[in-house]
């Protein structure tokens, strides 16, 4: 099994006891990317409910800011691309863990399945197509 890179996904928050919506989210993620910019991050991707910034000399060093996942039941905490997300599912199938999204394949192009780990935290174990 070969993970390819760790990215941990922050929470971002539109305000306190606030109900989502598309302004609230866009503005929190305009603040987050500026201030992780200050830190030399970059925006890599925008889906408008994620947003992952990385460092233009080291591409693999990221982090993901999202209010909720779009599609999924969860949020995760962390996402872990892997080389071969069957794999991946299979064994943690076969090894007894709970299953908190199964494996499906997104529209953005990402098969994707999510895990709870010992801590009880998600893990977003993914594969692009």
């Amino acid at each position: 099994m070969s993970v390819r890179r760790i990215v941990p996904n922050l929470r971002t928050a539109t305000g306190p006891g606030a109900e989502s919506d598309a302004t609230a989210t866009a503005a929190a993620m305009k603040r987050n990317a500026e201030f992780y910019g200050l830190l030399g991050l970059q925006e890599v991707m925008n889906h408008g409910w994620i947003m992952t910034l990385a460092s233009p000399s080291h591409p693999s060093a990221q982090i993901s800011i999202m209010e909720a996942d779009a599609t999924a039941p969860v949020t995760p905490d962390m996402s872990m691309e892997v080389e071969d997300v069957d794999a991946a599912y299979a064994a943690m199938q076969q090894g007894g863990a709970e299953i908190v999204y199964p494996l499906h394949d997104e529209e953005w192009g990402v098969r994707r399945f999510f895990v709870r780990d010992p801590g009880g935290r998600v893990i977003n174990v993914l594969g692009h197509r």
